[in-house]
């Protein structure tokens, strides 16, 4: 007996089509440096106890909520913690947007994950431009969103690094009041703190902050992130989310994570991987191989190359970065901050191409 090819008819017409995301990590790929991921180079030791792993978690652990609402200098029950800031997006839509009917707002070119969200589950994409949300104005912006029920504003921006001014951000929430919701994901917000919209949230209702410790505070493998938003909105989220979804050794890590020694290690980190990826940005523009340098926050550099054999070399090398299209240009590349080390292998990389040319 032959097995049956899979019926296809099962499968909505939304996720037939669907094409996934395509992350730094699903790519099976071979190398000596990774600088791919905008992963911190830290590494972290913690404390564990397993001796209650019998019995279902904290929902929303105390502590934790706790912890996370004075470092945000927020109330506990402006915080909801989700597993990374991908579920974050994913409530939003499920919770707010009506399969079929609403649509969300994006940026382009922005974090991917928003468009795969919203298609997987039959949202339309009302795909605007970084250019109109940095140098519109917020009459402009907001008639382009017309009547998008979210609008994802990725700041920084990834892959671009650009920043959109809290004042910019506060206009387009008074202009979709009781119309849209204005989410700000600030995944790389640790490196440019001034800048977080968290202190809009006494002001507005129609805003949420989405939240991760993926980055700086690097812990990208325990997958843990959070919302901020006032009580009223956060209400129907709660209700949407999973029931247990913070494993209690999530819970435990992230409580160490959150303590003021920590999170004053994490802030002296963040110094050092500023100060490495000024001098990065400077050897970038010194390089005759590198045709634009994007001036922007977050622990990445991108650039574009004149030649994209230039990147396609570095990767066969064993020097992994993430490589981009980018205004319809294959050429772009991605590059994290990693340690000295890492990036002195960048370096020596950049040396070779202008020597070259």
């Amino acid at each position: 007996m032959t097995k049956s090819e899979f019926p296809q008819n099962l499968l909505p017409n939304n996720i037939s089509a669907l094409a996934a995301y395509s992350s730094a990590k699903s790519q099976k790929l071979t190398g000596t440096t990774w600088l791919n991921a905008n992963e911190s180079p830290y590494t972290k030791t913690f404390e564990l106890s397993l001796s209650d792993l019998n019995r279902y978690p904290d929902p929303q652990p105390n502590n934790v909520i706790n912890a996370y609402a004075k470092y945000a200098g927020l109330n506990t029950e402006q915080v909801l913690m989700t597993r990374g800031a991908d579920e974050g997006i994913e409530l939003l839509v499920r919770t707010y947007c009506e399969n079929s009917k609403d649509s969300i707002a994006l940026f382009l070119p922005t974090y991917g994950m928003y468009k795969v969200t919203a298609d997987t589950h039959n949202i339309a994409i009302n795909a605007l431009t970084q250019k109109l949300l940095l140098e519109g104005t917020a009459e402009q912006i907001t008639s382009a969103i017309g009547d998008s029920k979210l609008v994802f504003i990725c700041n920084p921006n990834n892959p671009t690094g650009s920043l959109t001014e809290l004042d910019k951000i506060s206009a387009i929430a008074i202009a979709l009041a009781d119309k849209a919701i204005v989410v700000v994901d600030e995944a790389y917000i640790e490196f440019c703190p001034e800048k977080s919209a968290a202190s809009l949230l006494q002001d507005f209702n129609n805003i949420v902050v989405l939240r991760t410790l993926s980055k700086a505070f690097a812990l990208a493998g325990l997958r843990t992130g959070f919302m901020l938003a006032n009580t009223e909105l956060l209400k129907p989220v709660r209700k949407v989310i999973a029931p247990y979804p913070v494993s209690r050794v999530v819970a435990q890590i992230a409580e160490q994570a959150l303590q003021s020694d920590a999170i004053t290690q994490m802030r002296r980190q963040v110094t050092i991987l500023n100060r490495a990826k000024a001098a990065l940005v400077q050897w970038l523009k010194s390089c005759s191989a590198v045709n634009t340098v994007l001036n922007g926050e977050g622990n990445f550099v991108t650039v574009q190359f004149k030649q994209k054999e230039d990147i396609d070399n570095a990767m066969q090398s064993g020097l992994i970065m993430r490589p981009f299209t980018l205004y319809e240009q294959d050429n772009w590349l991605r590059i994290s901050i990693g340690n000295e080390q890492e990036l002195e292998q960048v370096k020596l990389w950049l040396e070779m191409l202008g020597t070259e040319q």
